[in-house]
């Protein structure tokens, strides 16, 4: 039997609620346990609550299934995330035949298939923790639901006295959307890689798992490509409004792609053409027209460069970059952007779309871009970003799969309110609310549910020029965005969802994130 959130949360108010009416005041923190159910985000396809706890103690083993490296890793970074605050150096190693009580269990053994690829299924009794999937994916997927359950200062960096106790219940879990997705536009500002290390943690914790690096437009080339250096050593050099620059050598961007697939999270980098190529053209004079270098450009206008489509050293750029991409990414996603080419036809901006996803799939990859790319006869494995005005019916008609990226919903650069210091408004205001309150499936009534691959949130850097300034604008927005992908449309309810990020304030001020304290959430 299925128990809503809306129960849930019920219950959880009457055993630990502490409210702080005003939303603008620092956070107190709360460790009263055990009211922690109602803190669960994205919330679980199912919930079964029975009596009893499950209290955690620096003599609780975590026990893994033998013979994989991945399993083991999973266990560690268990008690990784639980020592800081309990303090507890809990011990990791393979689950025996007899497992001793009082412990935590990591295991494939007896999965539900039906819970598919990323799915899991979390049982607490006082005596025992079960997390079981069909694979990693989905027991690290239950290690951040177990997570959340513990009281909030489990999150904290230094050592706290506990209780650590756990209500005894069931979860059945399973994702909504295959593809649950955050962008970060690393070309208009440069972020280092460890900023990028620590918004993937941040996005595994809600279960998120595409992370797109927008890696090159105008202002910025940000990913080195070997046989065109002169695109990161001038095409590099400048970003939006001034400054320096940087970029990723290959070296760099593996590991990057290396720690997100410890987080369960796959890289897809996006080369945006033809147009938004300004850094690119003023690397190589033989990508215009005229065969003339442009000036290096710090600006925020948009639309105003094209890679020279009638030229063969164009294709042969685009060739040499997504083989060297290709080769330092194993995801099979390359993203060629494809916006606002206003410089262009029609026709020639669908003979470039046309002949750059053949090159695509001539290296084994999945071709992704923005909408506008269905104006061009996409192949069947091409991939359309929604992210303006809708795709054409014929473009779904033929099978195409979706990404929902609507600007008035999941651009997270745009302002909270007219109040709001950073980004922008283009697209109109985006309240915590309106991030969370709509249903990708709804939201254009020619695109069937079985269109959608899933959602994604763009963050746009022309204004953001931080790690503390991205985090500002991508929550609390980010795990609503989160829970859509996730969770059953209708188990989704603005009231209660309020409630439950109400409570996860308490962990994002834990985590020292700088959020945004809306006053449309009454933070704990």
């Amino acid at each position: 039997m299925k128990t809503t959130f809306r129960v849930l949360y019920m219950i959880g108010f009457l055993v630990s609620v502490h409210k702080n009416g005003n939303a603008e005041n620092s956070l107190p923190i709360n460790n009263t346990p055990p009211g922690n159910i109602n803190s669960l985000i994205p919330v679980p396809l199912s919930l079964q609550i029975d009596t009893g706890y499950f209290s955690l103690s620096a003599s609780t083993p975590i026990y893994v299934d033998p013979g994989t490296k991945e399993a083991l890793t999973f266990g560690v970074y268990l008690e990784q995330k639980l020592m800081p605050a309990t303090g507890f150096y809990l011990n990791v190693s393979t689950l025996p035949i007899q497992p001793t009580a009082h412990c935590i269990i990591l295991t494939k053994t007896g999965a539900d298939s039906s819970l598919g690829e990323e799915g899991y299924t979390l049982i607490i009794k006082s005596d025992r923790v079960t997390i079981t999937a069909l694979n990693s994916t989905g027991i690290f997927y239950g290690i951040q639901t177990l997570r959340q359950l513990l009281p909030a200062l489990i999150e904290s960096s230094a050592h706290q006295s506990g209780p650590w106790e756990i209500p005894d219940l069931t979860i059945r879990d399973k994702p909504r959307f295959a593809w649950r997705g955050l962008m970060i536009d690393v070309a208009r500002h440069f972020f280092a890689v460890k900023d990028i290390k620590h918004i993937i943690d941040e996005m595994a914790y809600y279960k998120l798992n595409r992370l797109h690096l927008h890696l090159t437009d105008d202002q910025g080339w940000r990913i080195a490509i070997n046989s065109w250096p002169d695109l990161t050593s001038i095409g590099g050099s400048t970003q939006t409004i001034g400054g320096s620059g940087g970029y990723y050598s290959q070296e760099q961007y593996a590991d990057i792609v290396e720690y997100a697939q410890s987080r369960n999270i796959m890289i897809v980098p996006e080369i945006d053409m033809p147009g938004h190529t300004n850094a690119a053209l003023a690397s190589y004079s033989d990508l215009n027209e005229d065969s003339k270098a442009r000036l290096p450009y710090t600006g925020m206008d948009v639309g105003f460069s094209s890679l020279a489509i009638n030229k063969e050293i164009s294709y042969a750029f685009v060739d040499s970059v997504v083989r060297e991409l290709t080769s330092i990414t194993p995801g099979p996603f390359i993203h060629l952007g494809g916006d606002e080419a206003h410089t262009l036809s029609d026709s020639d901006y669908v003979k470039f779309i046309q002949r750059v996803q053949s090159i695509v799939q001539s290296y084994h990859k999945q071709l992704i871009g923005w909408e506008e790319i269905a104006k061009a006869t996409l192949l069947p494995s091409s991939i359309i970003q929604l992210w303006n005005t809708g795709v054409k019916q014929s473009a779904i008609e033929h099978g195409a799969k979706i990404i929902m990226s609507p600007a008035s919903k999941t651009y997270l650069d745009m302002k909270y309110n007219s109040q709001t210091s950073l980004g922008q408004d283009w697209a109109g205001f985006i309240t915590v609310k309106d991030a969370y309150d709509w249903d990708p499936a709804k939201l254009f009534d020619t695109l069937p549910e079985k269109s959608i691959l899933g959602i994604e949130a763009p963050l746009w850097t022309e204004t953001i020029t931080s790690i503390s300034e991205i985090e500002f604008m991508i929550f609390p927005r980010l795990p609503g965005i989160a829970e859509i992908g996730w969770s059953p449309q209708e188990d989704r309810h603005w009231d209660e969802y309020s409630e439950r990020l109400a409570e996860q304030g308490q962990r994002l001020t834990l985590m020292g994130i700088n959020f945004y304290k809306s006053n449309q959430v009454n933070w704990k």
